[in-house]
């Protein structure tokens, strides 16, 4: 292999074994490594006749196909930046990340719906491009006999960029470079045992790190063979799993699977191993999965900036509640406010150094440098501690911290007590204003069954006879579900929302549908 081109590895592997079959499709139709090397190839051509030039940023807003994958491989293959938008994406937020962007080309789905006027930028061409490869993309698609060589770059060179939720003021580019995709895949496929022997049940979406870099570029990136599928189906997932050995997913995937009867040990017998990732698995959930499967879930820990942090071992003590040790090649520590490294066992910034990191934000020089500490640790914004033996847990973000009559609290202490209630399926925690303390818990609880919800007075007495007076919650909110993001992560600013719009009128420690 020559040069820092993330998709040099693929290209190893389709010399080692062109015909070998690489991804499997919803309607049975098996895809070999040369076949997709190939189709590749042949976008990467068809984007440079588009006159897209070395570094220029092509955009897309795709839902899950082969042809979307392959528009994404032939981008790197063609020394261009992706950006891939999640398909929930409206004119607003897509006029933003279009304007901060300003991508050579922008694709979307074929039969997408109408975009307002001024959403796309004039200096953006815009193409559609359905699952099989129709679409305004598909002439210059067949007019590209030829596939374009793998474009040689730099390993700092753009191959994509990443927009953080924004849900803290308005999302910012993460500038993602060859070396930082390499070092990420492979580096997992080495950590969890990931070969060629390997078969990936795929069902995450691709317009997020998770599915794109950590699950897709890990799996060719050493030949795994792919099972592709559109969607996240629980029961369909509980079928696959007899023919897959790796499954990666978040949260949701996993509680949904427990509520199957079909999730048994002779289900998961040909599954080597299952990750979890992009929010926090609550022990209980560990505990039941083990039980009925035999299988420990591997829990991981990473971000929009840094992709891969952590990761719980694959053969040793994979404990619930920690995301397990830093990756090899990555500095990781827990600081106070003024950067200096804290003792194990005392909370602060969790911050990182190495080779899986973002060059930049784009277009955000001084806001890069703020984020930076001045021996080079980018400060991630989550907190949380290790213990003497190297493992790391989280305790939440830190605009999530509540601060309360002077005391600091972590909702994920406090939720994990909530958790532990027969009666309770999940909660989350926020901060409340409160007259005297300036802020105070409030707790949302979802129950497990919701005829029988628990009693707010439960929920309080349970935190208060396992934490300190002032962690136990002013208020309890039953509520149907937890709002998530696309990636499964609770969105604590619309619990936030949800307070503020009820005006506080709930009193104290009362129930609330």
């Amino acid at each position: 292999m020559t040069g820092g081109n993330f998709y040099h590895l693929f290209e190893h592997c389709v010399a080692e074994d062109p015909d070998a079959a690489l991804i499997e499709l919803e309607n049975g139709a098996s895809i070999s490594r040369r076949e997709l090397d190939t189709l590749a190839g042949r976008y990467a051509t068809a984007l440079r006749s588009a006159d897209c030039q070395a570094g220029e940023v092509v955009a897309a807003q795709l839902g899950k196909s082969l042809h979307a994958f392959a528009l994404y491989l032939g981008c790197l293959r063609a020394g261009l930046c992706y950006l891939p938008l999640n398909t929930a994406y409206q004119s607003a937020e897509l006029a933003y990340l279009l304007g901060d962007a300003r991508p050579k080309l922008f694709f979307r789905d074929l039969e997408a719906s109408d975009l307002a006027d001024g959403t796309v930028p004039a200096s953006a061409a815009l193409h559609t491009l359905g699952n099989d490869g129709e679409g305004t993309f598909a002439k210059l698609l067949r007019s590209a006999d030829e596939a374009l060589p793998v474009v040689i770059v730099q390993e700092e060179d753009a191959a994509a960029l990443l927009y953080t939720s924004g849900t803290t003021g308005r999302p910012k580019g993460a500038v993602l470079s060859h070396r930082a995709l390499r070092y990420s895949a492979s580096t997992l496929a080495n950590l969890w045992g990931i070969t060629s022997s390997d078969a990936l049940l795929h069902v995450l979406p691709i317009f997020h790190s998770h599915g794109l870099f950590i699950s897709l570029n890990t799996a060719i990136s050493v030949g795994a063979r792919i099972i592709l599928r559109t969607k996240f189906d629980a029961a369909q997932v509980a079928v696959d799993l007899g023919r897959a050995t790796l499954f990666m997913g978040v949260p949701t995937f996993y509680h949904r699977l427990l509520a199957l009867t079909t999730l048994t040990r002779e289900a998961c017998a040909n599954m080597r191993l299952f990750v979890c990732g992009s929010a926090p698995l609550s022990p209980d959930a560990h505990r039941q999965f083990e039980a009925r499967t035999g299988h420990r879930i591997l829990e991981r820990y990473g971000s929009t900036e840094a992709m891969i942090i952590c990761s719980n071992p694959l053969e040793g003590d994979r404990r619930p509640g920690s995301v397990g040790h830093p990756l090899p090649g990555l500095d990781v520590r827990i600081a106070d406010k003024e950067d200096a490294p804290l003792p194990d066992g005392e909370i602060g910034m969790i911050q990182v150094r190495g080779p899986g990191l973002f060059t930049a934000y784009l277009n955000k020089v001084e806001q890069t440098a703020l984020e930076f500490t001045t021996d080079g640790y980018f400060r991630s914004g989550d907190l949380g501690k290790k213990d003497a033996a190297d493992y790391y847990y989280i305790t939440g973000r830190e605009k999530d911290l509540i601060i309360s009559g002077g005391y600091n609290i972590y909702p994920a202490e406090v939720e994990a007590v909530i958790d532990e209630l027969p009666a309770v399926q999940e909660a989350a925690v926020v901060a409340g204003p409160h007259p005297d303390f300036g802020e105070c818990v409030v707790a949302f609880v979802v129950p497990q069954d919701p005829s029988w919800p628990p009693r707010a007075d439960d929920v309080i007495q349970a935190v208060k006879s396992t934490l300190a007076n002032y962690k136990v919650p002013k208020q309890v909110h039953i509520i149907g579900e937890l709002p998530r993001n696309t990636m499964g992560k609770v969105m604590k600013n619309e619990l936030r929302a949800l307070l503020i719009a009820s005006g506080q009128t709930v009193p104290k420690n009362r129930e609330v549908s």
